[in-house]
């Protein structure tokens, strides 16, 4: 039976553009997480070099639910775009699976670009449905542009919130851990002083 390889690779959150490639071993599964905020669009591009006949490779996005937000069966190449509903740490993950086993069948290329937020827009899109004239539609864009990084801000300070409150709360239960175990301590000294006691006077060693 084949192994499952699994490789983990880690994205910078305020990054607008992501693009990477790297090797897909047969019978593995590579993913790729990054937060995102809410109802931002996502859209990317991928490709995977020509495989084995064998060989299947998949393509699956999920949201920190395992909630499927996109899945190509014998993914090669093409565009996927959505909408996260909330804000998520997304999991990109390629996967290859070949009953010939890792042997005789060579690694597969992959090549991923993701674009979220603004970058995800297309600017021609938005000058043709709005009927924008050039000058409007960069200066639409870079409202868009604006209001994604207020957008990074506002999710970086409630994360920064959150995790000052997790650490606050941690600090408080690791205090309260640390007086009852004292406390504890000091009631099993007292106790076995009173019991050494108690059996030195049964034997009359002490009055």
């Amino acid at each position: 039976m084949a192994t499952l390889c699994v490789f983990l690779l880690i994205a910078v959150p305020l990054d607008p553009v992501l693009s990477l490639a790297f090797y897909l071993p047969v019978n593995s599964i590579k993913c790729l997480q990054e937060r995102i905020g809410k109802d931002v669009l996502v859209s990317g591009e991928y490709e995977v070099s020509q495989q084995h006949e064998t060989t299947r490779t998949t393509l699956k996005i999920v949201d920190s639910l395992w909630e499927t937000l996109y899945i190509k069966e014998n993914a090669t190449k093409g565009k996927l775009s959505f909408v996260t509903p909330n804000y998520e740490q997304i999991e990109v993950c390629f996967s290859s699976i070949s009953p010939m086993g890792s042997g005789r069948v060579p690694d597969q290329l992959v090549i991923l670009n993701l674009k979220h937020g603004v970058e995800a827009q297309n600017n021609r899109e938005i000058e043709k449905l709005e009927k924008l004239t050039p000058l409007e539609a960069k200066l639409t864009h870079l409202e868009h542009l604006s209001q994604s990084i207020a957008d990074d801000f506002t999710y970086l300070r409630k994360r920064g919130k959150e995790m000052r409150q997790t650490n606050s709360s941690t600090n408080m239960q690791i205090q309260l851990r640390s007086v009852i175990s004292v406390c504890g301590f000091l009631a099993l000294a007292t106790w076995q002083i009173s019991f050494l006691r108690r059996f030195f006077k049964t034997k009359k060693l002490i009055e």
